[in-house]
């Protein structure tokens, strides 16, 4: 029989956009893949792909404590019913939930990817401390399943996890992210007319919007010629969104043209000239990772998650985080080098194909499931 691996993953378009060629590759390699995630518009499309769906209402974010149980007892029925032989939970609040489930259920091996520690690592907030002091022993207990991964994106979440003494160095492993799918993202002239500058990406403060609309002011004002442009949807789960009225009004001032949120990510990349990325702290960043696969020149600070894909000077550039002033210098040099932009954004190709393809990381992925339920093929990533 086929081995049953469900993932468990935050909501459907996420899935679609960042693990699909990894169900898609599984089943390939001879899984039943399982699909469990909170269903928006994307459903249709992940049954078309022949996976089995369950909606469920775990949702990323801060819910109400009653919404949170009633998402956990759904999970401890799923595992039950569906019996899976392995789990792959995605995202740390999918982690965290998922994981006390199984434990609870019994199941047999769990992969825990989670994806970046975000909000309640990284803010320094009150409420984020408070909330963090609760969950860690839970975290720890539930994440030392015998039988049992967890996947980070990059070194610096897995030392962190390990000095907090919520993971084991021999239950960790990193793997780069959720891999590009090089065919679909690929390179492209330049467009004609004024450049566009590009940040892509949750319309949230410590994406570093603000900074990256300080620079469009001060581009503005010294008369550099440029559309500083975001593409992205509101996210009204997270603490840090921003308002669409804000985002509107930054528009209204013709600082910058905000697109909303888009399917058609490669065209995106295709009508732009440098991708930008001035985040507090990422995973490992798709949006870096597809820019570079594009042959983009790529602009982000120097933080976790971002340094993974960009080598300065290189194939981008790195500035500190939370600088506005020296995010447009960055810009402006790129803007006024065209060379510059086409070696760059040449090397950034180079870079994907080597590191990041998504057959490459699907295999790495595939061989953690493989050693956790004891019929390894091949080596398994390096733990780190």
């Amino acid at each position: 029989m086929k081995p049953r691996l469900l993932f468990v993953i935050d909501e459907d378009l996420y899935f679609c956009k960042h693990r699909l060629d990894l169900a898609r590759a599984a089943r390939d390699a001879g899984f039943e893949v399982l699909v469990s995630t909170f269903v928006q518009h994307h459903g249709k499309q992940i049954e078309e792909e022949g996976f089995k769906l369950f909606p469920i209402r775990l949702r990323r974010g801060l819910q109400s404590p009653l919404h949170d149980l009633a998402s956990l007892i759904e999970l401890i029925r799923l595992y039950r019913r569906e019996q899976p032989d392995i789990v792959h939970h995605v995202a740390l609040k999918q982690v965290l939930f998922g994981a006390i489930a199984a434990r609870l259920v019994r199941v047999p091996t769990m992969a825990n990817a989670i994806t970046g520690l975000g909000f309640l690592f990284h803010s320094g907030t009150r409420r984020a401390r408070l909330i963090l002091s609760v969950i860690r022993p839970v975290l720890r207990w539930a994440l030392a399943h015998p039988r049992s991964t967890v996947i980070l994106e990059n070194g610096d979440d897995c030392e962190d996890l390990i000095h907090a003494g919520i993971i084991k160095r021999s239950r960790a492993v990193v793997i780069h992210g959720a891999g590009v799918n090089v065919s679909q993202f690929r390179p492209s002239p330049e467009p004609d007319g004024v450049p566009v500058v590009l940040l892509a990406s949750r319309m949230l403060w410590d994406k570093g919007v603000g900074e990256f609309v300080q620079a469009a002011r001060l581009l503005k004002g010294n008369g550099i010629r440029s559309r500083c442009v975001l593409v992205g949807m509101v996210d009204k789960e997270s603490p840090s969104t921003i308002p669409e009225k804000q985002l509107l009004q930054w528009e209204e001032e013709g600082v910058i043209e905000w697109w909303g949120h888009r399917d058609d990510m490669a065209d995106v990349f295709a009508s732009s000239h440098i991708v930008v990325l001035p985040s507090y702290a990422e995973g490992l960043p798709m949006v870096l990772l597809e820019g570079a696969a594009c042959a983009r020149p790529l602009i982000a600070t120097r933080v976790r998650g971002c340094q993974e894909i960009v080598r300065n000077g290189e194939n981008g550039l790195l500035v500190p985080p939370q600088n506005s002033h020296l995010l447009a210098q960055a810009i402006i040099t790129l803007l006024h080098d065209k060379p510059l932009r086409d070696k760059m954004g040449a090397r950034g190709r180079e870079i994907v194909m080597h590191e990041f393809r998504a057959e490459r990381i699907a295999g790495e992925t595939i061989a953690v499931y493989r050693q956790l339920l004891g019929n390894g093929r091949g080596a398994s990533p390096a733990h780190s």
